[in-house]
């Protein structure tokens, strides 16, 4: 098996987008002089990966000529889409975010009918032939308070609503969309292990309530790299996780996390306290080696400057932090802090050996939080082209390197 041969994609989640115009402009502004780049580069199209926030979903499932003029435009400007990231519900770029990410939880209407909306928005803009995937939260997380006795059986029960709603959606349209369910630290599906077990309880309700078929059809998993990174997952061992349990990885996120290899370098960790920005959470765990592998030690839920040296003891005792912060994906080190690169050309190679073929979307949605000056748009936009030119040539080693093996 080989990598999908689809456009190469990033998420435009990265650009703020609380309005169809400001999605618009976004687009104009970044994706298009992007496209340019990678044509330039002889890198072939480009596909953008949509966020549409909950009120611009409900205007375009409302207004048929605003969804036909992000249709218009994407056929227009030789861009595609087959991807929605359906995680973030509201303003992604207020101030701060942080847990209010992880809101509604899948246990509020509020989320199934959102994510439902995308799944159609998707469904109407998918270029003939091609399946889409709309990626979502991991049902929620207790950073946002303490969770029902309950919580579960209501996720599960509007997960196979959203399953029935997708397969009637085939059946009305002929497009096959697929929802994503993407693990993050500190939330309630987080470790690959917890992920799995939760697909087997999924499933088994799906079987009691007469929608297995749907479930197993439409009902997958997103991979984002940089989060299993943070637990000190190993990429290959992950897939073939998912693989052994039948769960379908429908959307790999191509993103890597910041790694500190030395937690006693006083100024290595100062380093790292830098990427503590006030928007988003920056969960961070440390871990021992253990022989081949890592054994996690310490979790903190996000950090603050005075992390670098008021981290709890087991951080100190460990042998390496990493910390969740999306840093771009052509870049191998940060000074005196590494990426975890290697691990997303590990979890190329993985998927590459898979039956079938997963979206691929690079999701580095904090270009305007990096440490330093703001980007320019024009650093932005060479800074996005960068990593998708990145993408296509680790994948293109790993395929190279599969093959000669």
């Amino acid at each position: 098996m080989t990598l999908p041969s689809l456009p190469t994609c990033y998420c435009t989640n990265v650009h703020p987008g609380r309005s169809v115009a400001e999605v618009l402009d976004g687009l104009e502004q970044f994706a298009v002089p992007v496209r340019d780049r990678l044509a330039a580069a002889g890198a072939g199209p480009l596909a953008v990966g949509l966020w549409f926030a909950a009120p611009v979903a409900e205007v375009l499932t409302e207004d048929a000529g605003a969804l036909a003029r992000i249709a218009a435009f994407l056929r227009e400007r030789d861009l595609t889409c087959y991807t929605l990231n359906a995680f973030p519900f509201g303003d992604f770029h207020r101030d701060a975010v942080k847990a209010d990410v992880y809101l509604p939880d899948w246990t509020d209407p509020l989320r199934l009918a959102y994510t439902g909306r995308c799944a159609a928005l998707l469904a109407a803009l998918l270029p003939e032939g091609r399946e889409g995937s709309v990626s979502t939260l991991p049902l929620g997380s207790a950073l946002n308070g303490e969770l029902p006795a309950d919580f579960e059986r209501r996720c599960i029960d509007h997960l196979l609503a959203l399953a029935r709603e997708l397969d009637e959606l085939h059946d009305r349209t002929g497009r096959v969309v697929r929802l994503a369910i993407e693990p993050e630290p500190f939330c309630v599906l987080e470790t690959t292990a917890e992920t799995i077990a939760f697909f087997d309880r999924l499933r088994t309700a799906a079987d009691e309530a007469g929608c297995g078929a749907a479930a197993r059809t439409h009902l997958g998993v997103c991979y984002d790299v940089c989060h299993q990174a943070v637990e000190f997952e190993a990429a290959a061992e992950v897939v073939a996780a998912f693989e052994a349990a039948d769960v379908r990885i429908n959307k790999v996120q191509l993103s890597c996390a910041v790694e500190l290899p030395d937690p006693a370098d006083a100024d290595a960790r100062a380093a790292l306290v830098r990427y503590a920005e006030p928007r988003y959470l920056h969960q961070t765990f440390a871990a021992v080696r253990d022989g081949d592998s890592w054994a996690v030690r310490g979790r903190a839920a996000d950090i603050a400057p005075e992390f670098a040296d008021a981290a709890p003891p087991e951080f100190f005792a460990a042998d390496a932090w990493r910390t969740h912060f999306h840093v771009p994906i052509s870049r191998t080190d940060l000074g005196p802090l590494n990426t975890t690169r290697p691990e997303l050309a590990a979890a190329l190679s993985a998927v590459a050996g898979l039956p079938y073929a997963p979206h691929l979307e690079v999701e580095t949605y904090t270009w305007p939080v990096l440490p330093g000056a703001t980007p320019t748009p024009e650093e932005q936009i060479e800074g996005i082209a960068a990593e998708l030119l990145a993408a296509a040539a680790i994948a293109a080693t790993t395929v190279q390197n599969d093959g000669a093996a």
